[in-house]
């Protein structure tokens, strides 16, 4: 099961950060659709013992002068299990295919846009219409951006193998994001923007090939139980982001984001990236983000038994953490002046590595009360920790 939030904090890490710009259809102005353009896509994330291949195609098209359309097909290709997923020894292997659609009006300084995505793999289906207006105002130079979603999910869980599914339904989930966005262009170089996004989810919250542990008088000292997740989380975050550009055409750009939860996860978000145009043909960028947060407050790597309490769980996205990305992504503009149709075409490789580092998530995959697993007492393991590259290439066309 690759949940929609899965993905989301992919994004974040830079794996589908890229595809997120392709797909886009919001115009960089209120007043202006972008040009027509086609995109495909590739990203490739190994790490921690998963592996994930997208696909992706999609378009923008304009309609008249102030209709746009927008749509996107996507296909994720998933195998292996995370370090929590193997304690319970479930391997994943699935399919995750999305449809994506969206119109975007333009009427005076204003732009709406209306959109839907579906998403389906063999035990998760979500459903997700998302609507959303952006007003300029002082001269253009003020941006305000309202956004609203809601997700509905469907979540099973295959009792049986990845050729052989059986899946059993274990109930539904509800999502809604509040979304609102300030740009402000300060002076001719420095534009500033500002994000406050709050996201309430109900239903059945939990993963269910994930297990809590708890101490027992088992050859290994512990043994597994089931997660039991609070049905509700409500969670907000702030952004800010500055963006300078430099005298010889280069840009540097800030963000910092702050998070916090019901679920009493707090996490700090910091990155910097800068850009680096070449003879009007290249475009270079490197970045640099750090993450880190706390955990959930019914988290934890080893309960003292079972039951121990009313909430329990040991997902290691749960647990406190940290991790640091190095990234660098070229450009190139092989269609400069255009082709037949085409106006100009471009081609991206982009590149990532993500150092995970656990604070209180143990490896029980590797490390264990026997002498094949260094005799570590149940509650003793290492920390977990891990590499993970991020490979992406895309090409785009504009006609």
């Amino acid at each position: 099961m690759l949940r929609p939030a899965v993905l989301s904090r992919l994004a974040t890490l830079g794996t589908l950060a890229a595809f997120a710009g392709l797909i886009a259809g919001r115009p960089a102005a209120a007043d202006v659709l972008p040009d027509n353009r086609a995109d495909l896509f590739y990203s490739k994330y190994s790490g921690g013992g998963m592996d994930i291949s997208t696909y992706t195609a999609s378009a923008h098209v304009n309609a008249t002068e102030n209709i746009g359309l927008d749509y996107s097909y996507l296909v994720d290709k998933v195998s292996g299990a995370s370090v929590d997923v193997l304690s319970n020894a479930s391997v994943i292997k699935d399919e995750r295919k999305q449809n994506s659609i969206s119109v975007t009006w333009i009427h005076d300084k204003t732009t709406y846009t209306l959109g839907y995505s579906n998403s389906r793999e063999r035990d998760y289906i979500s459903n997700t219409p998302h609507f959303s207006l952006s007003q300029d105002m002082f001269g253009d130079l003020t941006t305000i951006t309202l956004g609203f979603s809601r997700s509905r999910d469907e979540v099973g869980e295959n009792d049986g193998t990845a050729n052989n599914p059986n899946v059993v339904w274990l109930g539904h989930a509800e999502s809604r994001t509040y979304d609102l966005g300030i740009s402000q262009i300060l002076t001719r170089n420095l534009i500033s923007g500002i994000t406050f996004d709050v996201v309430t989810d109900d239903g059945f919250l939990a993963n269910p090939y994930r297990s809590v542990r708890y101490y027992s008088s088992s050859a290994l000292g512990y043994s597994l139980g089931s997660q039991v997740y609070p049905d509700t989380r409500t969670s907000t975050a702030i952004e800010g982001r500055l963006k300078y550009y430099l005298p010889y055409r280069a840009a540097i750009t800030g963000v910092y984001r702050y998070y916090r939860d019901t679920w009493g996860i707090i996490g700090d978000t910091v990155e910097i990236d800068y850009t680096h145009p070449v003879r009007n043909k290249w475009i270079f960028e490197g970045r640099v983000r750090y993450y880190k947060q706390s955990h959930a407050n019914f988290y934890a790597d080893i309960f003292p038994y079972a039951d121990a309490q009313n909430f329990e769980g040991r997902d290691k996205d749960l647990a406190a953490s940290e991790n640091i990305t190095i990234g660098a992504k070229a450009t190139y503009a092989w269609l400069p002046d255009g082709w037949k149709v085409f106006k100009r075409s471009t081609v991206t490789a982009d590149i990532s590595q993500v150092r995970f580092k656990y604070l209180d998530f143990r490896d029980i995959k590797d490390y264990n009360d026997t002498p094949a697993g260094g005799d570590y007492a149940a509650g003793a393991e290492p920390l977990y920790h891990f590499n993970a590259m991020i490979y992406q290439l895309y090409l785009s066309a504009f006609f």
